[in-house]
């Protein structure tokens, strides 16, 4: 398997080996070395981020219930996590690998990411969390397939590809950095890749996929960018839309799909045309100037070249709005357990707290920062999750310092920078409005669960557009979309203990401040509901030399 050193299949006990995952399921196995390297994905020679040799980094192909464990060797001259993107790390925000929860892997060193893809499916990425090294690579697709005994509601593919989308720029990540500190927001990219390439279409483009003629193929499509939304599309060849981020969905044909910044969709793509080149087509949205990557696809019978004619975008966010809407849960499928997905009636459950999270930006004083509720959240030294586990919390942060309803000019309100945690009560049902008073796209994700995009709606938001909630099929999923000067909702269970981050998956605003923690602390310190800290955690700040506190038992405090 290409990247993996070595990868291993084994039932082994979870006890034996990890401590924190419970249960005989199968084991993979994974050594990554991250490298800088040097790489010429828009003709120019420039630095990039490597993971074992590869650009983009290697695929993680596992199944439910998977205990992935990758050990990681950080080769860079800086700090570095990576974070699992859709992964629901349940009971377990110890691998999440963001910077409120995990100490960064220093240079010359390694950690191991232990954990499960418990009871999930679907489409997923793993990225850098530390600065902007995102901008540079070490990024790549995870798949999490079905188990065999649960039916799939489309019939087995050819084969499956990753698709790995990203707006791009030629600068180093160090520079954008550097930008961004002195205040300065980033320019234009400049370009679009497709897997890391971007086709010259001058006859000796190798292709990125192969399709037999008559066939079916699985494309996993994920925006892995900085900034921009990025419309996709293949030449004559229509998208049958079959999963999001770990849901099925019913199963509408598009000719295009804008996927948004930290976005995946899947698709089932039939070779059913003249036996050549196609391009698979990527191009960015919301912009005056429009730029675009494209990406080979070949019959393996084809004659002749891709057609220089590439197929147009959709223009305007209306459109994109109505694509939104269309979008409806299969619940009739089975989900990664072998009840249908649909068994979940989340429209009927009374809602014990809203939470409005309005962003904001602030360029007082020559610096650049980004907010939600006019908080604009800074990592302490000390991992908001240690804190909390070694009893200093009260030394590192302050709870709740943004309110749920925030005043109506808070969009303009001084910026206060600082860490931002919510206090989450475990297992209640809450509603979060995402509201976007900017000219800009936003996109915004949650770890640890998934949640159901009930509503994506232009204006501001108040309790009366609750009547054109989704409450019956919204598509529970990790990431939403805010259309300029527009709302989200979304409504979930804080049922998984842990601390976890909301972020803007726009990085620039993520590494300047526009994101939160979720703390969902489980009264009963019991490790039926959250694993204690494992024994290879890194420690770092005020927690560096302190005991280890008294750890979770089976039976609670």
């Amino acid at each position: 398997m290409a990247g993996v050193m070595f990868t291993v299949l084994l039932c082994l006990s979870a006890g034996a080996m990890l401590g924190t995952v419970q249960g005989e399921d199968p084991y993979l196995f994974f050594t990554w070395n991250v490298t800088y390297g040097t790489r010429s994905p828009l003709g120019v020679p420039q630095q990039v981020i490597l993971i074992n040799d590869q650009f983009p980094g290697p695929n993680i192909n596992s199944t439910s219930n998977n205990n992935i464990v990758v050990n990681v060797f950080n080769n860079l001259d800086e700090p570095f996590l990576l974070t699992w993107s859709g992964i629901q790390q349940r009971k377990n925000s110890w691998q999440d690998g963001v910077l409120g929860t995990n100490c960064p892997i220093p240079p010359g060193t390694n950690y191991t990411y232990h954990f499960q893809v418990k009871d999930q499916i679907g489409s997923y990425i793993y990225y850098p969390s530390t600065g902007m090294h995102r901008a540079s690579g070490g990024f790549g697709g995870l798949r999490v397939n079905s188990r065999l005994l649960i039916p799939v509601p489309y019939a087995d593919p050819e084969d499956d590809y990753t698709v790995i989308l990203n707006d791009w720029h030629t600068k180093s990540h160090k520079t954008l950095q550097s930008f961004l500190d002195s205040g300065r927001s980033l320019a234009r990219p400049a370009g679009v890749l497709i897997n890391g390439k971007n086709a010259k279409g001058d006859g000796k483009d190798e292709p990125l996929f192969t399709m037999k003629p008559g066939k079916t193929y699985k494309y996993r499509i994920c925006n892995a960018g900085l900034k921009n939304t990025l419309n996709f599309r293949i030449q004559g060849h229509p998208l049958k839309l079959v999963e999001m981020e770990g849901s099925h969905v019913v199963q509408n044909v598009y000719e295009s799909l804008d996927v948004h910044v930290g976005q995946c969709f899947t698709v089932l793509v039939t070779a059913n045309q003249a036996p050549k080149d196609y391009y698979m087509v990527a191009s960015t949205r919301f912009n005056k100037q429009v730029l675009t990557g494209k990406g080979i696809i070949r019959y393996t019978n084809g004659k002749g070249p891709a057609s220089p004619e590439l197929p147009e975008a959709p223009v305007g966010w209306a459109w994109s709005l109505n694509q939104f809407r269309s979008f409806r849960w299969n619940l009739t499928a089975s989900a990664a357990r072998p009840n249908p997905q649909g068994s979940y009636h989340y429209g009927s459950i009374n809602i014990t707290r809203t939470i409005k999270l309005v962003s904001s930006t602030s360029r007082e004083g020559g610096k650049l920062r980004y907010a939600l509720n006019g908080v604009s959240h800074v990592n302490p030294e000390t991992p908001l999750k240690l804190a909390e586990y070694y009893g200093i919390a009260d030394k590192v942060f302050k709870y709740d310092t943004i309110q749920d309803s925030p005043r109506a000019d808070i969009a303009h309100a001084k910026i206060v920078s600082q860490p931002n945690v919510l206090n989450l009560t475990f297992r209640n049902f809450v509603e979060i409005i995402f509201e976007n008073p900017e000219k800009s796209m936003q996109s915004y994700h949650l770890d640890g669960y998934s949640f159901f995009a009930v509503a994506v709606e232009p204006g501001t938001w108040t309790p009366e557009k609750r009547k054109s909630y989704n409450l019956l099929d919204a598509v529970s999923r990790t990431t939403v979309q805010v259309f300029p000067k527009s709302w989200a909702a979304i409504l979930l269970t804080f049922d998984n203990a842990g601390m976890w981050n909301i972020r803007s998956e726009m990085w620039e605003r993520t590494y300047l401040g526009q994101q939160l923690y979720a703390s969902v602390l489980s009264p009963a310190r019991s490790l039926r509901d959250e694993y204690n800290l494992p024994d290879n955690s890194l420690l770092c700040g005020l927690v560096k030399d302190m005991p280890t506190p008294q750890p979770y038992s089976i039976y609670g405090a």
